[in-house]
């Protein structure tokens, strides 16, 4: 059973959505909130898979909810549900843990698929803004802005190991991975885990920006 947070501030759409993920057995909405607080006050006494957060809430927006969350609570999983008029905020949210990044217009069938991806430790982002967040990804230059990883550890990543974060900067799932490396998805997970661990990043979405922001997704296949 899948345990699952809304946040937003419209409660039209957060009895909505409860509603909707309620028809499916395998998920199990155990709290909505119409702000940051009232995520952080659920999750203290309630274990929570994830949280469906949207961005601009009065109080506690869903950017920082999303860093204390990933902070105090690393486990558990965060998906932004905004509009493109929040696609400023879409670094900042992802930088700090996000593991999905949809449309508040996206279908509720597209939504579950994307809660059942993500709880099994995938990514993913809306294919109608991928292209504008890899660009903007790309564009990001500033020092506060960049996932800085531990540099003295980079020459001990191996070549698959390469060919997977080259993957992972692609946003591809681990079951994606496995398919186009001709890998077990076991195989792409223990990878995965060496990367970030030789790379001192908290998680995958940390190591796609950071392919993305170094290039990785484009000369990674050529590194030893």
């Amino acid at each position: 059973m899948i345990k699952i947070i809304i946040a937003d501030d419209q409660e039209l759409i957060r009895e909505s959505l409860r509603i909707v993920l309620g028809t499916h057995d395998d998920l199990k909405v155990v709290g909505v909130a119409s702000d940051g607080f009232e995520v952080m006050k659920i999750i203290e006494r309630e274990s929570v898979d994830i949280v469906l957060m949207d961005i601009r809430m009065p109080g506690m927006d869903g950017v920082y909810c999303t860093k204390l969350v990933k902070e105090q609570y690393p486990n558990t999983k965060v998906i932004i549900l905004t509009t493109f008029d929040d696609d400023d905020f879409v670094f900042s949210a992802l930088k700090y843990g996000a593991s999905g990044y949809l449309l508040k217009g996206v279908g509720m069938d597209e939504l579950y698929k994307s809660i059942l991806t993500i709880y099994k430790g995938g990514a993913m982002i809306n294919p109608d803004i991928a292209t504008k967040v890899f660009s903007m990804f790309s564009k990001m230059s500033q020092d506060n802005m960049s996932i800085k990883v531990d540099e003295t550890s980079i020459k001990d990543i191996s070549k698959p190991e390469w060919k997977v974060i080259q993957q992972v900067g692609f946003g591809l799932s681990n079951k994606e991975i496995a398919q186009k490396l001709f890998l077990s998805e076991g195989t792409v997970r223990n990878y995965l885990s060496s990367i970030l661990s030789k790379l001192c990043l908290r998680d995958r979405t940390q190591l796609a920006i950071w392919a993305v922001q170094t290039g990785q997704t484009i000369k990674g296949f050529n590194n030893e």
